[in-house]
């Protein structure tokens, strides 16, 4: 998997699978190998979410309910924002 500064942010669409995109969803909802971040889980979760990933929507569903009315907007733009590519 390519990475961009060692980041996920700046992977290419095509690159990822629903899978892959929960996986990343799950690292930053853990905090494993990354820094602990919700709203980046949040992000990828959408992302999987959007591409048929059943336990995805779930965990999306879950994360919306403890993120703040502005972290959630954070998160959906970031998603947006990948998208956008």
């Amino acid at each position: 998997m390519a990475t961009h500064n060692g980041s996920f942010h700046q992977l290419a669409q095509e690159d990822l699978s629903a899978d892959v995109m929960f996986d990343l969803g799950m690292k930053y909802s853990l905090g494993r190998g990354v820094e602990r971040d919700p709203r980046e889980a949040h992000k990828w979760f959408n992302l999987a979410a959007m591409r048929g990933h059943e336990k995805a929507r779930r965990y999306r569903m879950e994360l919306a309910e403890e993120l703040s009315p502005e972290e959630l907007h954070d998160a959906l733009a970031r998603a947006r924002k990948w998208l956008q590519g």
